[in-house]
Parts: C-alpha cells; structure tokens; sequence
C-alpha cells in the first residue's frame, strides 16, 4: 500500500499523539462513572463507542491487516461505522441536530451534533491511513469532553471556542493536505485500488472506507459480466470527449501532464480503462476524494470520488455547519492557508490540465426536512463566506488559468434508478455515444438562424408559464462571428445543445418549469423572474410558506445572494436523451448534463467562460465565438470582484413543456424553431428523431 509510505513521516509525527487519544477514549466509553453530568453522559459515551470502531479500522490500516479480512468481515465493519445515520437509526441519532437538541437541550445540542458529524468525517481519513486528520479530531472531542467533567466550570463560550480554535490552528494542515490530494499525482490511494485490486473481488470496495450499498454491489456485479468491446466504449467516450475539448477550446494539451479524476463509486472497471489511456498519452492522473470534514464541507456537485449517500438528510442536515465558527478571522486564515498550500503545489498546479468527471444519476429521490434545530448561516456569515470563494478564486488566478485547462463530464445510471436499471444504462450507452458530426451540421442550422436576432422568445405550454425574453449580442461582422456555441460530445457529454452568454439589459421574463432536480434537491413549480438579465422574484411550491419556500431557493439556487444575472441560455437538441426519460420515466431522475440537453435551458450565476472570456473560441464553421461576457463580467475590466458569482446552475424545461421558441428579428419578423415541442426549422427536422420513438 504506497499510501502508508508517502504518509510515513506525517504518521510518525503524530503517533504518540494518536495512541495517547485514542487510550483515553477507550476509557471515556468504558467509564462506569463520571463527573459528566448525567444529561450529556450518553452523548459521550455513544461517541466515544463509535470512536473505537474508527480507531480500530484506522489500526487494521496501519498494521496492514485490513486487507486480510473476509467480506463477510469487511461489511460488518462497514455497516457498524454507518448504521448510526443510516434512516432507520437516525431519528435516535447524536448525529441527527433534532435529536440533539431534544437530548442535551438548546445550548449544547446543536453544537455536540456538528462535533460528532466531525468525527464521522474521519472515517474514509482512518481507511487512507491518515493519522493526522483523525488525531486532531479525537482530541477535539477530549477536549469538549473534558469542559463537562468540570462540573459548573464549563460555559458554551468555551466549547464553543474549542470548535473554533480546532479549525483556526489546523486550517494550514487541512488546506495542504486536500491540496495534495487534487494535485500530487504521485499520492495513488484511489489508483492503486482501481488498477491493482482483483475487480472482482468485492472486497476491494471496502477498501476505500465509504458507505457501501446494494447500488455499489449491484453495479459492480452488472459491470463485471459487461463484456470488454462495452466497457472500452464507455471509457473511450470518456477520454475522447476529454481530448476533443483541449482541441474545440484551442488549448494546447501536450503542455498539461495531470489530469484530475472524479468518479463514484463501483466504476473502476471502467476507470481502469481510462486510466491506461491517459497513462498512454504520457498523462497521470490524481483521484481526490470528496471529503465531508468541517474544513472543507460543501454542499451540492461532490468534487471527488464518492459513494452514493448513506442518508441525504444528514448530509442536508450539516451542510451549514461552519455557521458556528466562520468569522472574518477564519475566512482570513481560511486565504492564508490556500494561498501557502497552493505556493506549496505551484508546479503542480501549472500542470494540471482539469477535470475528468464521471457522474451517475438514479439516486433514491431526496425531499429535504429543513430543521430549525440545524446551523444556519447568519447574515453576517453568508457575506463572508461569499467573500471567501470570491477571493479565493481571485487568488488561485495566479496559480491555476482557466484559459489551459478544460474537461469532460459524463453520466450513467445507478441500481436504484428501478427494475429497467439494465435497459436504461443500454439506452445511456447509446445516447453518450451519438454521432457527433451529424448534430454539428443540425446545430449550425439553428445558430445560423439565430445569429440573425436580436432576441429569443421563448413560451410555455401544458401550463408552463413562462413567457421569456432573451437579449442577444449585436454582431458586428457577422460574416465573422456568432452569438452561440455549437456544442457537442467533448466537454459536456451527451452531443446535444447550442448556447449563448445573452446580453442582460433586454433579458426580461417568466422562467418556469413544473418539477426539477437541481444538485440533487428537488423544486417544485419554479418560477425565477428576470429583469435585465437578472433575477428577481421567485418562488416554489416545496414547502407550505413562502418564506421557506424563498429561502430554499436563495440558499441552494442563489447561493446566499440577493441576485444572480442569466449567465447562459441555451437549447438542448438531445430528443433522444428526452425519450429515454419519458420511456422509463426517469425525467426527473435525469442528471443535469443530460437534463440540460432536453430542451431549452437558463443558467443563473457566471457564464460557461468563467474567467477566459478574453481566450478566443471559434465553432467548427470557423466563426468567433463573441458572446462570452455580459454586462456584470464586463466590471472584471475596474473591479475584478464584483463580476464574478462563483456558481452556476442550469435550469430546463423540457420539450413537452415548450409551445414555443422563435428567434426575432429588428424587422419584427419571427424563425420560429421550435414549435409544440418539435424542431421547426428546415434542415434541424433531424433532431427530432427522439421525439419521433416516443
């Protein structure tokens, strides 16, 4: 395991500190009395028992027998250090803030929750054999352990103060360590097990210390029996699409050496595929993990490799939980600690070339319990913490340019998605593969026509109210150039969409779409108002008061600002992506990358040339590109922080819900090109093939 050698020394500077923590634990849980006041008691010492099951998986690491076990061990392992969260138990959960706060009371619940969350965190920590992380945590949870043995001593504000100092003196540790996951090709945790184990052996899931469900074992098992012409195709997309989009972007990919892997878990058979590929073209490659420690902890698109949740609602549960310590001091030891670690990786950094990203969809369907016993960002915080990823981002400008790197993305189904799991990923295989040269031809149709706007005008239909106006850039040469991108299958896999960055003065009306998943969160009867370009009211009709409903979209839509521009209009031109889902009727299961390829589509937040909008692009008929800013990206020419959002989430309506889209002209003349749902426009009838199997 060459994990444990290149973590050798971290190991060893901290393994008398490990070993200490890790005795006093063992005897918190087995105390049979305590100066802990009997109300807190078994709060610890449940925490202290699932302390064990950690330590002792972390040991099986280190002294290097946790890959002698069975499987029958390794899963009795597995489910004891998860069945704590899984639903079935988490009512009755530490973990669970409602549960907490009903136990230990308004003062320490909601606090005690978040430290046992960051304990859980360890977990996969304990399985790379990575001392440090779960050292530093343990001592944490002794150190608020023993504030309560001081019987009347102990306030909130000194437990509250071990949380913050915990995050403030380790930031720098936190930051360069992630930093070496997603840069330093030479640290292999994860590609050692994609490319050594015997793949069909299923011990080697439990290798890599996530929750594993029937969706890891079905999906291994149906993977193992595809036969290898299948499995070559499925990676060959993949890193094809990868290459093609270094070339549709005009950067030079022979001078990038690391590619950047994120993947769930169950794929490896595929991943070893790609893996050998890009080893071929003289690439490494880095497998991050997506970790959910309190450092780091994000909510939404996981960046890394994961598996598939154990509970969703505990994860909707923490996702807010630096609310209890991020401050301006954090956030400015939070810029520190980046800022180091990327001085650290400089080199790294300029050879990374960007992500290669393999997602799934099919997950059990997920409506979140918003929880008034959760942390919540104040106000104050969520400016900071919007600070935070502006400046942040600013700052890797020096390290990482956007403008030489690129990616891919891709998507297959899970075990979950229902009975025609085996037939649906049959019918994914073939959309993800489709000719990408007969969609460049019927795109152009479309863009040709709508280069000869000044607008787009798009109408719902089947009580979809949306009745939208969007702005197009004035071409100045237009013999020369283009409002929209002709997109196919390189960075966004499947084939399928044309878009544009609209103009915002002009961009004006209703978007609605009857139910959506976004991030893995569902929104019902959406509606977002625009008025130039940026929006303005909206609504949902999840929950039963408008306050939370308008909450739910500004945390997990808005991201916690008060507006976001139209940062991208396209139309998806994918019909048989479309059929696929209404023929299984999986629409709502469908991921965003092959969702947005299902009719037309409207992005809040940056524009898809985020930070190179000056790197010329062209599309395959040799037109430039010129709608790559709006009017907020344009302030990055006085005042580079206020245009950019950092975020960016698509929004579609799908083709049945479409009664009308029609480019119009100055003249006040309409192409109509999509009318009741179907591609109008003479020599785009092609795209209707989908529509044509349902």
């Amino acid at each position: 395991m060459r994990t444990l050698d290149i973590l050798k020394e971290e190991n060893e500077e901290v393994l008398e500190r490990y070993e200490l923590v890790r005795e006093r634990v063992a005897d918190i849980a087995a105390e049979q009395e305590s100066t802990v006041a009997s109300k807190y008691r078994e709060y610890f010492q449940r925490v202290a028992e699932f302390a064990k099951l950690l330590t002792a998986a972390a040991d099986k690491v280190q002294n290097k027998t946790l890959r002698k076990q069975s499987l029958e061990e390794l899963q009795q392992m597995n489910q004891a250090l998860y069945e704590d969260i899984l639903p079935e138990h988490y009512e009755n959960s530490y973990a669970n803030p409602t549960y907490a706060v009903k136990k230990l009371g308004k003062t320490y619940g909601k606090l005690l929750s978040v430290v046992y969350s960051e304990l859980r965190s360890m977990i996969p920590y304990a399985f790379e054999g990575r001392l440090f992380e779960v050292t530093v945590a343990l001592e944490l949870f002794v150190e608020i352990y023993n504030c309560f043995e001081l019987e009347g001593e102990y306030t909130r504000k000194e437990v509250k103060e071990a949380l913050y100092y915990y995050i403030h003196d380790y930031m720098a540790d936190f930051k360069l360590h992630r930093t070496r996951d997603t840069q330093d090709p030479t640290y292999t945790f994860a590609e050692d097990i994609i490319m050594e184990a015997d793949l069909e052996d299923l011990r080697y899931l439990y290798y890599f210390g996530e929750y594993i469900s029937e969706n890891e074992l079905q999906l291994v098992t149906y993977l193992n029996q595809l036969p290898e012409e299948t499995i070559h195709k499925m990676a060959d997309t993949y890193t094809d699409g990868y290459v093609r989009g270094f070339k549709v972007m005009g950067v030079d990919f022979s001078k990038k050496t690391n590619i950047n892997i994120r993947y769930v878990i169950g794929f490896e058979r595929v991943l070893r595929r790609a893996i050998e590929t890009f080893h071929a073209m003289n690439k490494k490659v880095t497998i991050p993990r997506f970790v959910m420690n309190l450092a780091h902890r994000s909510y939404g698109r996981k960046a890394g490799y994961f598996a598939t949740s154990p509970n969703p609602q505990y994860e909707y549960d923490h996702k807010d939980d630096k609310g209890l310590y991020f401050d301006r001091e954090i956030q400015k030891v939070i810029l520190q600690a980046a800022k180091q670690a990327a001085e650290a990786y400089r080199l790294e950094y300029a050879a990374y070339a960007g992500p290669a990203v393999l997602e799934v969809f099919g997950e059990p369907d997920f409506v979140p319990v918003n929880k008034k016993e959760a942390v919540e960002l104040s106000a104050r915080a969520q400016k900071y913490s919007r600070e935070l990823v502006q400046k942040q981002s600013l700052m890797m400008m020096e390290y990482l340019k956007q403008e030489e790197t690129s990616f891919t993305i891709i998507a297959f189904p899970l075990p979950s998605i229902g009975a025609d799991f085996e037939k649906i990923f049959d019918e994914t295989i073939r959309v993800n593969t489709l000719d990408n040269a007969s969609y460049v031809r019927m795109h152009q149709v479309l863009i040709d026509a709508l280069d000869k706007g000044s607008y787009v005008h798009i109408i719902g239909k089947n009580g979809n109210k949306t009745d939208l106006k969007v702005q197009l850039h004035t071409l100045s040469e237009p013999d020369k150039q283009t409002n929209f991108e002709n997109c196919t299958a390189d960075v966004n896999i499947p084939a399928g969409e044309v878009f544009t960055s609209p103009q915002l003065k002009g961009t004006n009306g209703l978007l609605h779409v009857s139910q959506v998943f976004l991030n893995g969160l569902e929104y019902k009867n959406l509606q977002i108002n625009f008025a130039d370009g940026m929006t303005q009211e909206y609504r949902c009709d999840n929950f039963a008061t408008e306050e939370e409903n308008q909450k739910y979209i500004r945390d997990n839509i808005l991201h916690h600002h008060d507006s976001l521009a139209m940062g991208e209009f396209a139309i998806g031109t994918n019909t048989i992506a479309y059929a696929m889902g209404r023929k299984f009727d999986i629409q709502a299961k469908l991921p965003i990358l092959i969702a947005e390829k299902t009719g037309p589509h409207f992005a809040v937040g940056d524009t898809c040339y985020k930070m190179s909008e000056d790197h010329v692009v062209y599309n395959p008929d040799g037109k430039e590109i010129i709608a790559r800013e709006n009017e907020v990206l344009a302030l990055r020419k006085q005042d580079i922080e206020k245009a950019y959002f950092n975020c960016h989430t698509d929004i579609t309506i799908p083709y049945d819900e479409i009664g009308e889209i029609a480019v119009c002209l100055e003249d006040g003349s309409r192409l109509v090109l999509i009318s009741d749902g179907r591609f109008v426009l003479a020599g785009a009838e092609g795209l209707n093939v989908g529509l044509e199997e349902i």
